[in-house]
């Protein structure tokens, strides 16, 4: 039985765009074992993906140890900078699959291409190195939790970096909207955005037992986004998992384009992605002048086509979505 080691040290939205490549890569090599390299609290939805044996606890490339047996081959998921590059090498697998980087000539790989989307990116990869990939391979059984708020409507009011952050008065104008249609709504976040989201609920007239960041694991969070009749945040991980349980979204782009780590074309028919169509800095510490440009109106009227679908479609009428819809 050969490991098969695979570096993706990043966050939640990134683990979920490498679903199809892990599973083409189980599927190719079912009596492998598949170590993935990944952050330990990430662990939860590791185990949804059922197609890794072992988690390798990290969160950055170089903090990876590895004091298992050489890999047969190692799998950099992770991008393809020399840092991801060189630890993978200091495991000493027999082979490396990695996107082509002029820091090491020694190493075949596909040229990156910064515009691919990231679940084709490593499908792309995997393909490289003969393994067949389905992009459409994005879906998850949902976890099983103690709580429930099915149907509601669930705001997610956090983002990794301010850049992709909307401001929560335009949150709070939202929540307002859906409460005055009776809708039942629930704030979301992680421990750190729990005072921004309690803000929220206190301009909304929303009441605090409704906010829920910073009071649910990771699979409390996955179960209600996974029941929820919508789901609107900004470019987070948590936008990955509503496209993953097939959860309706609504979602804010700014200096990102959702071309690149947006609902693939294929699932555009559940999602309404508002985007004002300018590229920035997703890290800078202030919101995004792209983002900024979409505005309460935009995002209420989204919210109302995608409540009229789901409702539609839980009476059992189809009807289907159209694109990317820029704005401004």
């Amino acid at each position: 039985m050969a490991v098969l080691l695979v570096l993706q040290a990043r966050g939640l939205g990134d683990l979920l765009t490498a679903v199809p490549a892990l599973r083409a890569l189980r599927r190719t090599r079912p009596h492998d074992h598949i170590v993935l390299a990944a952050p330990q609290r990430l662990k939860p939805i590791v185990d949804l993906i059922s197609s890794v044996d072992t988690l390798a606890p990290t969160t950055e490339p170089d903090g990876l140890r590895w004091d298992a047996p050489a890999p047969e081959l190692a799998i950099n998921l992770h991008g393809h900078s020399a840092e991801s590059i060189v630890a993978l090498a200091k495991t000493q697998p027999e082979r490396i699959l990695t996107y082509r980087n002029t820091a090491f000539p020694e190493l075949s790989g596909p040229e990156w291409q910064s515009d691919m989307h990231d679940v084709d990116r490593w499908c792309h990869l995997l393909e490289y190195g003969g393994i067949m990939a389905d992009r459409r391979n994005l879906g998850l059984v949902p976890p099983v939790s103690t709580t429930s708020h099915r149907d509601c409507v669930v705001v997610h009011v956090g983002a990794g970096a301010p850049a992709r952050r909307w401001p929560p008065e335009r949150f709070a104008a939202v929540v307002r909207h859906l409460l005055v249609l009776g809708r039942e709504v629930v704030l979301t976040g992680d421990e750190g955005e729990r005072e921004l989201a309690l803000s929220i609920a206190t301009r909304a007239g929303l009441p605090a037992s409704r906010v829920l960041a910073g009071e649910q694991n990771l699979v409390e969070l996955a179960a209600t986004i996974a029941e929820a009749a919508l789901v609107i945040c900004g470019d987070t991980g948590v936008a990955h998992l509503a496209i993953a349980f097939g959860t309706r979204t609504v979602l804010l782009f700014g200096p990102t384009s959702p071309r690149r780590n947006g609902p693939p074309p294929h699932l555009l028919s559940r999602h309404a992605v508002l985007w004002a169509g300018h590229l920035g800095d997703r890290d800078a510490d202030i919101p995004d002048p792209g983002l900024l440009c979409i505005d309460v109106a935009e995002v209420t009227a989204a919210v109302d086509k995608q409540l009229r679908t789901h409702k539609w479609h839980s009476a059992g009428i189809d009807r289907r979505g159209s694109a990317y819809r820029r704005v401004g």
